[in-house]
């Protein structure tokens, strides 16, 4: 497995590549970090194909730099791509080196919290065909040097399968713990026909059912626990759970998406409001 980091010489880009790390080295993947530049953008003092040279010229330095951050335990490579599109040209090099996962770091703007998503950011998270992983800000500064449990945010919609195949696979190959939740919030409750209680009974019965088939997949060593969390939104929700350094959500993409494309669906943008932890954005083909 191979996981590319889409850096930028800040501090963003770095807490991606403590992220890229931290899932390297739980998932005894290799780590590519790369950089796409565009190949108009230097203005009149080079045209050409200097702009290229000065543009790669200088992505190489970067990189270099970043490679520092890199433990020695870790497979570490560099990439410098030319692209028109920054989104276009990331999802071009995940795809030639054959990445499983695109790593990216908080970039300004976009929504409050740990979490941003800035227009590049916003474009993989709803085009990319590989999952896309969020790292908050922050991420830098975690202890954790490897993953600590996995959460998946499990529903009824399509793609629900695949997300928990997905993490059932990443938490078996991480040996560590699982834990499946379902959000209910009463914001979007379907109406008073249906009460609290009623909701709150059907999400747990899911929620067990689904707990009993990730039983069935699992082996034996790995903990697989389920929690049914009740909150005025979803914010409230997610919020109530625990969370630790070394965490990581992974959530599905919307019904909204293309064929083997990532969409954010609502949920999962309210949930990155307040979740303080990295998110992985899973497409509906699942992880490769």
């Amino acid at each position: 497995m191979k996981i590319y980091v889409a850096y930028l010489a800040t501090d963003g880009g770095r807490d991606a590549v403590a992220l890229g790390v931290q899932l390297a080295r739980s998932l005894g993947a290799e780590l590519a970090l790369g950089m796409v530049v565009p190949p108009d953008q230097t203005g009149s003092f080079v045209s050409g194909d200097l702009t290229s040279q000065v543009l790669t010229e200088q992505a190489d330095a970067w990189l270099t730099q970043a490679r520092t951050l890199v433990p020695d335990d870790v497979t570490t490579s560099t990439h410098v791509g030319v692209h028109d599109s920054i989104a276009g040209g990331i999802i071009a090099e995940a795809e030639r080196i054959g990445a499983a996962i695109v790593v990216t770091g908080a970039t300004g703007g976009g929504l409050l919290g740990k979490h941003s998503l800035g227009p590049v950011v916003n474009d993989l998270i709803h085009s990319a065909p590989m999952a896309v992983a969020l790292a908050p800000r922050g991420q830098r500064h975690s202890k954790a040097e490897r993953v600590r449990s996995v959460t998946c945010a499990v529903g009824t919609r399509p793609g629900a399968a695949e997300l928990l195949d997905a993490a059932i696979a990443g938490a078996e190959r991480a040996g560590v713990p699982l834990r499946l939740v379902s959000l209910i919030a009463v914001d979007l409750m379907p109406g008073p026909q249906q009460s609290d209680d009623g909701k709150l009974d059907e999400a747990r019965r899911h929620s067990l059912a689904v707990l009993d088939e990730a039983r069935a997949k699992l082996p034996g060593s790995v903990e697989v626990t389920s929690a049914v969390v009740l909150g005025d939104t979803v914010e409230d929700a997610v919020n109530s759970l625990d969370w630790h350094s070394g965490d990581v959500i992974l959530v599905g993409s919307s019904r909204l998406a293309a064929p083997r494309r990532l969409f954010l669906g609502s949920t999962a943008a309210k949930m990155l409001r307040v979740l303080d932890v990295p998110m992985v954005v899973v497409p509906r083909a699942g992880i490769s």
